[in-house]
C-alpha cells in the first residue's frame, strides 16, 4: 500500500532490517560484556551492560515505529485512481 508517497510495506520491511541491525549489534555487545566479566574487566562490563540495555530500548522503539506505520497507513484516506 502507497499512502502519502510512501511505499508503507517497503517502509516497515526497512524499520525491521534496522531492528535486524541491532539484534545483532546487541548479541555482539553481550559476547563483549561477558567476555569483560570474564576478565574481570568489571567497569567495562558495566559499560557494556549500559549498552545492552539502550539496545533493547532502541528495539523496542522501532517495533513501535513498525506498528505505528501499519496505524498511519489505516487512516491515511488516500485514494489512488489510474489515469
Amino acid at each position: 500500500m502507497c499512502t502519502n508517497g510512501v511505499n508503507t510495506g517497503q517502509f516497515k520491511s526497512s524499520i525491521e532490517q534496522i531492528d535486524e541491525a541491532v539484534a545483532l549489534t546487541r548479541r555482539w555487545t553481550h559476547r563483549a560484556y561477558h567476555t569483560a566479566e570474564s576478565g574481570e574487566q568489571l567497569r567495562t562490563a558495566a559499560k557494556l551492560r549500559e549498552a545492552q540495555t539502550l539496545l533493547d530500548e532502541v528495539r523496542a522503539l522501532l517495533s513501535e515505529a513498525a506498528d505505528i506505520v501499519e496505524e498511519e497507513a489505516a487512516v491515511g484516506g488516500v485514494t489512488v485512481q489510474a489515469v
